[in-house]
């Protein structure tokens, strides 16, 4: 899906420049354009990119984008995953269900990165945003308050922004991120992974389900789930000296370790390396980073781009706040504060996964598949799961509880979010306040406090309507 059409010229200035129209990129756009700061979006490549790895979107990430007008439409595009599972071929050692979930997506939605951005970028469009395409950042000066962007346009000519932020969506290879001088420690694998979009043969396709599905064999692991139109994607390490994988290698991989089902089709197939790095900041003084850019990951899990699009619901609030004067600068400062644990715990725990369904040991693996399947059995391990994958276990808690904390998100089956404002939830028992600009007020029954709620759906304080409304950071 291209986006140059009738694309304006580079203007001088912007608030907010944000570099990078992947997922995060995208997110952080459409969600700024719906809170009316001004912001400018470059990307190099000329369209949305094929072939991209990311396939799961996951219940707390559907969640956020509801706020800007995109699950209805993604997930009606794709298929709703019920579950996870871990197989020993085609012994079920495992399943994790997301139906119990306290969300209105008790599911995962399966769609290719490559049609969710699609999606956003259709939303972003609609909001009368847009995305300059073919247009590289060079490098950046500091030029108080913000910064002034070097950027090249299609024909190379150079041109300088003024911006108050600069934003780095740029992926694992960001050049804001290296221009910023900000560290990303971790490692790369010498591990190759080849992933394939395929179709399988008819009896192959009822011998798989609709969960997202980890097949755990002495040959190594596979990562299987189910696409939109009847395709199938296929993650799996390459076997050594596999570069360019054929439909031949791609059949060995489903043998060897996954289903016994045939493959007709390989659409798409690739191989990448795997990275685990976190960056020391995410935060640097004007310049920010958001999703790859900030973090990277096995892909064990399906966490990657749906931390990033968290990471851009958390920023794109408080850039918000801050640009009008609702909040100071030191705001920004809790970007880093909240959303760095997160990705560093998400890059420990998909590593781990990784590790583990990488056991090749004959001996091991029946340890494995015994303490897996002993699990299965005890109670809450499967609940705990699906919250940890689906991320809705994700909290900045960090203050007095109301029975919910500070800082924990607030299910919207209790305080339903459909856009980024601000919302005061009162109990049934006190009058309603009256209505401001940017702040959605409701009455909640079950409540014993008022709860006033951020636009990315996290709890922001709790106590009397009117005290908390003396404290709302919004203009």
């Amino acid at each position: 899906m291209r986006s140059t059409s009738a694309v304006p010229e580079l203007p001088a200035s912007t608030e907010v420049l944000i570099v990078g129209a992947g997922p995060a990129g995208l997110t952080l756009a459409a969600s700024l354009r719906q809170l009316g700061v001004d912001f400018v979006l470059i990307d190099r490549n000329t369209s949305v990119q094929p072939g991209s790895k990311a396939a799961a979107v996951q219940p707390r990430t559907l969640e956020y984008l509801e706020r800007i007008g995109v699950s209805d439409t993604l997930v009606a595009t794709g298929v709703r995953s019920p579950g996870f599972s871990l197989h020993d071929r085609e012994r079920t050692l495992l399943r994790a269900t997301f139906a119990e979930l306290d969300t209105p997506f008790p599911y995962v939605s399966l769609v290719s990165q490559q049609t969710t951005e699609e999606h956003l970028l259709r939303r972003l469009l609609e909001l009368g945003g847009t995305v300059h395409r073919d247009h590289r950042f060079i490098g950046f000066s500091t030029d108080f308050p913000g910064v002034s962007v070097t950027v090249a346009g299609p024909d190379g000519a150079l041109q300088a922004i003024s911006a108050r932020y600069l934003v780095g969506c740029d992926g694992v290879r960001s050049a804001v991120r290296t221009a910023a001088g900000i560290g990303f420690p971790g490692q790369a694998h010498e591990q190759l992974f080849t992933i394939a979009d395929v179709r399988l043969s008819a009896a192959g396709q009822e011998l798989v389900a609709h969960d997202t599905t980890f097949f755990l064999s002495g040959a190594g692991m596979l990562l299987f789930s189910p696409l939109a139109g009847e395709q199938y994607r296929v993650v799996s390490p390459a076997p050594p000296g596999q570069t360019e994988p054929t439909p031949s290698d791609v059949q060995r991989l489903l043998t060897e370790r996954g289903p016994q089902a045939t493959v007709t089709e390989v659409i798409r197939a690739s191989t990448y390396r795997v990275q685990e790095r976190v960056a020391e900041q995410f935060r640097n003084g004007p310049v920010l980073l958001v999703g790859d850019a900030a973090h990277t990951h096995s892909p064990a899990g399906a966490q990657g781009m749906n931390t990033g699009i968290q990471d851009a619901g958390n920023l794109a609030w408080k850039l918000h706040a801050v640009l009008t004067g609702a909040a100071g600068d030191e705001l920004l400062d809790s970007y880093h504060a909240e959303r760095h644990p997160v990705a560093a715990e998400m890059v420990a725990f998909t590593a781990l996964f990784a590790k583990m369904a990488s056991v090749r040991d004959p001996v091991a693996a029946r340890l494995r598949n015994g303490v897996l399947a002993a699990a299965a059995s005890a109670p809450g391990a499967t609940d705990w799961i699906a919250t940890k994958l689906s991320e809705l276990d994700v909290s900045y808690a960090n203050g007095p509880a109301c029975g919910l904390r500070v800082g924990d998100r607030v299910p919207p089956t209790v305080v339903p979010g459909r856009d980024l404002r601000w919302t005061l939830a009162v109990p049934e028992t006190e009058d309603l306040p009256q209505q401001r600009r940017n702040l959605g007020v409701r009455h909640v029954p079950d409540l014993d406090e008022a709860l006033l709620v951020r636009p990315d759906g996290y709890l922001f304080a709790c106590g009397k309507p009117t005290e908390l409304l003396d404290h709302l950071p919004t203009s």
